[in-house]
């Protein structure tokens, strides 16, 4: 009959080594806390620039163009765009459309240094087009006026953007009359302002973009088809929440590949260190491991009880770094969007998968590094561990 070594028996073995135990786990720790931090912050990009698209709403954009800082459309396109059928209207008959300029900015950040901020130039038909949106402090800008107001992350990380100040760019003074909070989108990072001042002031004789809201969200490809078909065009169009989640696959791409290169080179050192800290437990336990095999444990018993420590010191780490990791989601940053070069605020996100990655990458590094000791424990002959006891 085979027996297993008890649970207890394992787990006793590692509170008896604790110091040895705690600093192999904590290495292991900070492998796995930077492991789940670079899964985090890519899926809080991701959530960011795909929680900012409605799925409903539609961009048409210059053929070729991936970010709408790249993109021009005239206003004779504009007009044919807006003439399409299946475009959805408001409640005095108007249909849902809003052309929209989008340009960069340099402003001076809290800290002392220049960031781009995107400035996009729309309407009350823009904000009726974004529900998540909406003014928390202040008011919207008046049409025809040089007033603006800024995202929620612009006002909490650059000078000078309260309501009732003004900045100064392109060669004009623009009052901050309110803040738009959009529910912890892309759009927190942007200045809003009224489209044909922005393009009378940065002299832009065509807009970036034209959003509209389709009647029937199943009606998509049709409108698409009409839109790109039509000779007088060279424009695509795209449904929104797709259009920003391909704004996010780049730079959440980079921070992905980087930072597991990164979390894999550390784990070779928190590998090393499990498999010193169990080669030392086979060392000093060889009376022990005698002691089991004389008692009828067969090999792969010890095989598995040694494993098992190793396992659990690593899920100990692993439980413990992503502890760590978790509590990054309370922290505000910001990095530059690769498709706009505009500073994109967001929050770290941890999910229930991210949670299973960063414990199975745990357990691995507990595999790998206790297995060569395991198997020489297991390898040890009865006389020879009685002997040395």
């Amino acid at each position: 009959m085979r027996r297993a070594v008890p649970l207890a028996y394992i787990a006793r073995n590692l509170w008896v080594r604790r110091v040895t135990t705690a600093l192999t786990a904590g290495g292991m720790a900070l492998v796995v806390f930077v492991f789940a931090t670079v899964l985090m912050m890519t899926e809080g990009i991701r959530a960011t620039l795909v929680a900012t698209g409605q799925p409903d709403n539609v961009v048409v954009l210059r053929k070729g163009s991936n970010a709408e800082i790249t993109s021009t459309i005239g206003r004779e396109q504009a007009g044919i765009i807006e003439s399409l059928p299946g475009i959805a209207t408001d409640a005095a008959g108007q249909p849902l459309v809003s052309r929209e300029p989008v340009v960069l900015n340099s402003l001076v950040k809290r800290n002392g240094k220049p960031g781009n901020v995107t400035l996009r130039g729309t309407s009350a038909t823009g904000l009726a087009l974004r529900p998540q949106v909406r003014i928390v402090e202040g008011r919207f800008f008046r049409p025809g006026s040089a007033e603006i107001v800024v995202g929620r992350a612009v006002a909490r990380g650059y000078d000078g953007v309260a309501p009732g100040s003004t900045l100064r760019f392109a060669g004009r003074d623009w009052t901050v009359v309110g803040i738009l909070d959009a529910g912890k989108t892309g759009f927190d990072s942007e200045i809003w302002g009224d489209s044909e001042q922005l393009m009378q002031a940065f002299r832009r004789l065509a807009y970036s973009s034209v959003i509209f809201r389709l009647a029937e969200p199943s009606s998509f490809e049709a409108v698409r088809a009409r839109l790109e078909d039509d000779p007088r065009l060279t424009l695509e169009a795209k449904p929104e929440i797709r259009f920003y989640a391909e704004q996010s696959e780049q730079l959440a791409n980079f921070i992905s590949i980087l930072g597991t290169a990164l979390a894999l080179i550390f784990s070779t050192g928190a590998i090393v260190g499990a498999a010193i800290t169990m080669f030392g437990a086979v060392a000093s336990r060889v009376g022990e491991i005698g002691t089991l095999r004389a008692l009828g444990f067969r090999r792969e018993a010890v095989l598995v009880a040694f494993l098992g420590e190793s396992l659990l010191l690593a899920f100990v780490g692993g439980v413990f770094g992503l502890a760590a990791a978790s509590l990054m989601q309370f922290v505000d940053v910001s990095t530059t969007n690769f498709a706009t070069f505009s500073e994109l605020a967001f929050q770290f996100r941890l999910t229930p998968v991210i949670g299973a990655k960063a414990i199975a990458f745990a357990l691995a590094m507990g595999l790998i590094g206790g297995f060569v000791p395991a198997w020489r424990a297991a390898r040890l002959k009865i006389v020879d561990c009685l002997r040395a006891a």
